[in-house]
């Protein structure tokens, strides 16, 4: 199982524009043919060229598992068939004033943990799309969880400073084993510049070889 090195726009922060789950991999439609191959072939993915509410900042606004994709309150109908045209999934447009849900969630096909200032009623919907239990808590004592780690249903990378309370949250819901590091020489938004999924792991261009050491530990990507 692989573990490579990519960028979007040139760019180091690939899941800044970019999201995967085991079903489809979503990226701007600007990104090259031979680039959405790769994405395609590393992570057995179908990739979906679209952007998320007229942005290309899809990892930022958008956050998935292989159930469903949550997307920001001005995503547009296009959009939404462009992602339900190439999987069965679960597609919800949420009715809110927070926008950056994939800052705001982080989900594997067992659990998801959210934002905790995110209201019950908005934990429902996202429950109820990703088809698992939500549960709220912080990583690093910060609450933008989906910005301090990458998780998917091998392994958790986390923000360095991960607390012990936090990790064993991040444990229960997931059901997978957390590590912590850093992406792109010293970064510890790991979600930045990391994307993963059962079949392999893509980080940002800037990323050393330590660090892919333990992305791939981590993550479970590299035998």
């Amino acid at each position: 199982m692989p573990l490579f090195l990519f960028d979007v726009f040139g760019n180091a922060s690939i899941g800044v524009y970019s999201l995967v789950n085991d079903r489809i991999a979503i990226v701007p439609p600007q990104v090259p043919e031979n680039k959405r191959k790769k994405v395609e072939e590393w992570l057995k993915v179908k990739v979906v060229a679209t952007t998320v509410g007229k942005s290309v900042v899809t990892g930022a606004l958008a956050c998935s598992n292989s159930n469903g994709v949550i997307l920001p309150p001005f995503a547009t109908e296009e959009e939404v068939e462009a992602i339900k045209s190439a999987a069965d999934i679960n597609v919800a447009v949420m009715d809110t004033k927070k926008t950056a849900y994939g800052n705001l969630v982080l989900a594997n096909d067992k659990g998801a943990v959210a934002d905790p200032r995110l209201e019950r009623g908005v934990v429902n919907k996202i429950a109820d799309t990703l088809g698992v239990e939500v549960v709220s808590s912080e990583i690093a004592g910060l609450p933008y969880v989906g910005s301090l780690a990458t998780a998917t249903n091998k392994g958790v990378l986390a923000h360095p400073l991960l607390k012990e309370g936090e990790r064993k949250v991040l444990e229960d819901v997931f059901k997978v084993p957390v590590d912590v590091g850093t992406i792109n020489c010293g970064i510890p938004y790991v979600a930045t510049g990391l994307l993963g999924n059962s079949y392999g792991a893509v980080t940002g261009l800037l990323t050393t070889g330590p660090e892919m050491f333990i992305i791939g530990q981590a993550l479970d990507v590299v035998k």
